[in-house]
């Protein structure tokens, strides 16, 4: 998956070469709604090849033709807006493109993001981390880290250097990187079974029957409730994680105890 080409200009506006002539308020007898594409380009901040561009990448449809001109309004400063902001997220072309059909503005791209403002590319990943290259290697390969391009972003964000750290943590209690990984892979096959099964529950693809009433219910609150269900399905897995580490913890602890009760050097052995 590319990511946006470097025609793509940062969010910040570049000066231009020359001074600009001063921009006319509004378009002399016309509607105040309706622009040329290069008083669009000035109230976007941008360049008019980057709209252009945009345009040429199927991210902004064209202007209405008017005569010899195509003509523009706010609903193209809009998605313009939101092609920016996307961009300032480090989300992919693709995943810009794909965003910008949705139906629920906001509310996916808000599932894509980790922690705003916080993005690192590999390199940085890696230093931030403090692990070795080879081991973050590896942990891709097992599907344990993913590649961005995956979930739509050109660059890493702060759950993957939370995910890291984690690793960077037992590796300083000397587990080996070869178990490292080969718990990193179990992770990602496991949960990505239970994900898939759980995604099919609450889309009434399996288990069981969904009654047409609390489907459409779902369904009428699926834009401002799809983070709180990825937030709660997170806290249901945290809290089984939870608990079943603690469990396996103490049945160990007691199969321990038993069997040293049992041994013949066992407390209340006889010399």
């Amino acid at each position: 998956m590319s990511n946006l080409e470097p025609a793509l200009e940062p969010v910040a506006v570049r000066p231009p070469a020359e001074p600009a002539p001063p921009a006319e308020p509004d378009l002399p007898g016309a509607d105040a709604d309706d622009w040329r594409i290069d008083e669009l380009a000035q109230r976007a901040g941008i360049a008019v090849d980057t709209i252009r561009y945009y345009q040429r990448e199927g991210l902004l449809p064209t202007g209405a033709r008017s005569g010899r001109t195509k003509r523009y309004g706010p609903a193209h400063l809009e998605r313009l807006e939101r092609i920016r902001a996307l961009q300032a997220r480090r989300f992919s072309l693709a995943a810009i493109r794909a965003l910008l059909d949705v139906e629920l503005p906001g509310a996916v791209e808000r599932l894509l993001v980790g922690e705003e403002g916080v993005t690192y590319d590999r390199d940085e990943l890696v230093e931030q981390a403090g692990v070795p290259r080879s081991l973050v290697r590896d942990l891709t390969d097992a599907r344990v880290l993913r590649d961005p391009a995956e979930h739509g972003r050109s660059a890493y964000d702060a759950d993957d250097l939370h995910l890291l750290a984690a690793f960077a943590d037992l590796r300083a209690l000397a587990v080996p990187d070869a178990v490292l990984v080969a718990v990193a892979r179990v992770f990602a096959e496991g949960f990505e079974e239970i994900q898939n099964r759980v995604a099919a529950l609450l889309s009434g693809g399996g288990g069981p029957h969904w009654e047409p009433a609390d489907d459409e219910r779902l369904r009428s609150h699926v834009g401002e409730g799809m983070q709180r269900i990825a937030r709660d399905l997170r806290a249901i897995a945290d809290y089984t994680q939870q608990r079943n580490l603690q469990r396996l913890l103490l049945e160990k602890v007691e199969r321990t105890s038993e069997a040293r009760k049992r041994s013949p050097a066992g407390p209340g052995a006889t010399a």
